[in-house]
């Protein structure tokens, strides 16, 4: 089974397009021939690759990335889901092999509900006719909605980036834990393990403050509908590849070869379609 970061990033640095990024650290260029030899050492086969900038200027870049690079198995971009012409936008893109699904950042909008307005959702209802997966990205407030959302189309594939950023820094769980539980009781939505050193203290976290977030996660949607992902290179403003992906393998080390093989590749290459 291939080992599979479900969830990463390339930009070249912008201090206005990229004003969100966490760290100076990270304030400079990300490109594939940064990411390569960081999955080979760490014994991934390939990647997913998200749009960060939502524009469709981002998604001729990423694609120029996806297509010079085999290791790049999928990407996830942006469109105006709200637009008119969004048919016509998600035809075009399928006649790419690389584009998967689709996001917006949700997490940013001043409107916490935007995902349920009804152009918004004209948009995602069109996403299952032409195979794209839907990635939410957006923060604990904003799950009611988002379970909102998926049950208006169960047959369309969602995913939730970053297990929807939990407040781990100030160790709060409660309430995102039964919102996670809400969610995840429709089938068709995954979760992927990702981001979480981001929503941590970065200079002193430490592992086992990620433990009771994984158990509500992995409780919630069971081995079979969660997913690896490093969120490289934002995760590095917390510290290194090897140590984001450490936190995974303590974890799952106890789970059977089964579910492991599931967690580390097979959850994706499923969800997103991806070539084996």
């Amino acid at each position: 089974m291939q080992k599979i970061d479900a969830h990463q990033h390339f930009w070249q640095y912008d201090p206005v397009a990229h004003s969100w990024i966490p760290d100076e650290s990270i304030k400079k260029d990300f490109m594939p021939e940064d990411l390569y030899p960081v999955l080979q050492r760490n014994g991934l086969d390939g990647c997913v690759l998200v749009q960060v900038d939502q524009t469709e200027a981002e998604n001729d870049f990423q694609l120029q990335n996806a297509e010079k690079f085999d290791f790049i198995k999928g990407y996830v971009g942006w469109v105006d889901l709200q637009s008119e012409d969004i048919a016509e936008r998600l035809s075009y893109y399928k006649s790419f092999d690389k584009v998967k699904g689709f996001r917006h950042i949700l997490q940013g909008e001043a409107d916490r509900a935007l995902m349920l307005k009804p152009a918004f959702t004209n948009g995602i209802g069109l996403l299952k006719q032409f195979g794209f997966t839907y990635d939410i990205l957006i923060f604990p407030d904003q799950l009611k909605y988002a379970a909102d959302l998926v049950k208006q189309f169960p047959d369309q594939p969602f995913v939730i980036d970053h297990i929807a950023k939990p407040y781990i820094k100030d160790g709060l769980i409660d309430e995102w834990k039964t919102d996670i539980e809400t969610i995840a009781q429709n089938e068709n939505v995954f979760c992927k393990i990702s981001g979480m050193v981001t929503e941590a203290d970065h200079k002193n976290w430490k592992k086992e403050q990620f433990t009771p977030y994984l158990d509500v996660v992995v409780n919630a949607f069971g081995p079979y509908r969660i997913m690896y992902g490093s969120d490289w290179p934002v995760c590095l403003a917390a510290g290194s590849y090897e140590a984001m992906k450490e936190i995974a393998e303590d974890y799952f080390s106890s789970f059977t070869q089964s579910e492991q093989n599931a967690f580390w590749g097979g959850n994706a290459i499923k969800f997103y379609g991806l070539e084996e």
